[in-house]
């Protein structure tokens, strides 16, 4: 069964405010579509807490560079949704273009987002983001070890300076 109430689905209602507030680099407004005991995922930075996945998104919002998205494709049945987004950017550690399509799926508690699941091609990004490299190992295990720890090293970085 969906959430509607006066005849209008509040789940796709949620993911809209969510991604109408990327477009606008509007952290606050982001995290507070998540319940408090979401979860996130995607390929690079992989399995966050809440915590995380909110500091994730005030670190990009807040770094991000020649900054563009477009989501389309909204849909939601019940207590899930999904969409298609595309963010286009100047990567901050090579100054490389990126223009990322991702696909998003959700889960729905409470009226808030429970579960954030972003999928797409890391090896695709790899190479946008990292040029060469990325084109001759985005594909292995190891170089996609290597974008993990670096996402996860930054985010560690942010969060420490946003606490002293």
């Amino acid at each position: 069964m969906n959430s509607y109430i006066n005849g209008k689905n509040m789940n796709s209602d949620l993911i809209h405010k969510f991604y109408t507030a990327f477009q606008k680099r509007d952290w606050q407004t982001m995290n507070g579509c998540y319940h408090p005991e979401a979860t996130f995922y995607d390929p690079a930075f992989r399995q966050l807490s809440i915590t995380d996945a909110k500091a994730m998104w005030h670190m990009l919002c807040i770094n991000a560079k020649d900054f563009e998205l477009q989501f389309s494709n909204v849909t939601s049945l019940g207590n899930t949704g999904s969409c298609d987004w595309q963010a286009s950017y100047s990567f901050s550690k090579t100054g490389r273009k990126v223009n990322n399509h991702i696909q998003a799926s959700f889960t729905f508690k409470d009226g808030l987002i429970i579960s954030h699941k972003d999928e797409f091609d890391l090896w695709k990004w790899s190479q946008m983001a990292l040029g060469l490299t990325g084109l001759l190992l985005g594909w292995t295990p190891y170089l996609k070890n290597k974008i993990n720890q670096n996402a996860l090293k930054s985010l560690k970085k942010f969060k420490q300076e946003r606490s002293s």
